[in-house]
């Protein structure tokens, strides 16, 4: 009977980051709007585009091949069970030894290979500027990544979100300036992650701006839905990484029960608010930086999070 509610909770999980995704995403757009002065479209609009997207026929060029229509399905796999693994609600679920912050990078970045394949598939140009321009901005973010992973393993001891989660929740962490550094560089690779501005901006479809929206021109159908599903999932598990790291307050214990589960849901949601208003007043109060600014925007991140790593060493020989 365990081993059921284990995996009954486990399944919640995995419903509740994809329902959560397209939520997060019209909340963001809607707080941007109010912030503008406009009205913008409804909290629920990406529901809507989705169910849409859901009915119509997904058209492909006649060159494609096989990895260009495989490509929506392995990109979503991949990017669902990686936010899944997340902790949200609680910490010590019945997957929660396959949550490494190593796997969850390896998800992500297989996911980006095959967009990227995919985006120079057809052979169209836009999808080549995209896709070139992806495997910059990854060839940047993911040492950065690999870097926050490495100051967080050495002060939690683990690379595994739950005990990370429960050692930023005890009262050992204390104030430590190299964590502080950290969270400002994984706010950075987030933003590049998710093509937000000042990397991209997500509602242009401009041959000199975009990076994400140019390798996914040419799907179409229930492809381009399951693409924008991956995409909000993307930004909600950096979300959710971000909360569960370093706000980990809320996050019920591995062996409560669905009071504490409830509790932690509403706290979850609650962090998802307050991102999605930090997220829309940062991107209304700054502007869109050149493409080939991207390399220093991410190259401090990759020095932030050194910076962290040596703040680190330093302070353990005193």
């Amino acid at each position: 009977m365990d081993l059921i509610l284990a995996f009954a909770t486990q399944g919640v999980q995995m419903l509740l980051v994809a329902a959560a995704a397209p939520l997060f995403t019209g909340a963001v757009r809607k707080i941007k709007s109010r912030l503008m002065r406009r009205v913008g479209p409804p909290v629920l609009q990406p529901y809507r585009d989705l169910a849409r997207l859901m009915r119509k026929e997904a058209v492909a060029a006649a060159n494609a091949s096989w990895l260009f229509r495989a490509t929506p399905y392995l990109v979503f796999a991949a990017t669902w069970v990686a936010a899944a693994l997340v902790p949200t609600f609680a910490t010590g679920l019945a997957f929660s030894w396959t949550a490494d912050l190593i796997a969850i990078i390896a998800l992500l970045g297989s996911a980006r290979f095959f967009l990227a394949l995919a985006g120079i598939d057809i052979g169209t140009s836009f999808g080549g500027i995209g896709s070139s321009r992806e495997m910059l901005i990854a060839s940047l973010a993911e040492p950065a990544m690999m870097m926050i992973i490495f100051v967080l393993a050495l002060i939690a001891g683990s690379t595994q979100l739950s005990n990370i989660a429960g050692f930023m929740a005890s009262s050992a962490v204390g104030l430590r300036v190299s964590l502080g550094l950290a969270l400002i560089a994984l706010i950075m690779v987030a933003i590049a992650e998710n093509a937000r501005i000042p990397i991209d901006n997500p509602a242009t479809h401009l041959e000199l701006t975009m990076v994400h929206e140019a390798m996914v021109l040419e799907y179409s159908g229930r492809h381009l839905s399951l693409i924008e599903l991956s995409a909000s999932l993307k930004l909600l598990l950096y979300v959710s990484l971000i909360a569960c790291v370093f706000t980990p307050w809320g996050l019920a214990p591995a062996d409560s029960g669905p009071i504490a589960w409830l509790t932690g849901i509403a706290a979850w949601l609650l962090k998802l608010l307050v991102a999605a208003f930090a997220l829309a007043l940062f991107e209304t109060s700054i502007a869109k930086m050149r493409v080939f600014r991207v390399p220093e925007f991410l190259g401090a991140a990759l020095m932030l999070g050194l910076l962290g790593a040596l703040l680190r060493f330093v302070s353990a020989g005193f």
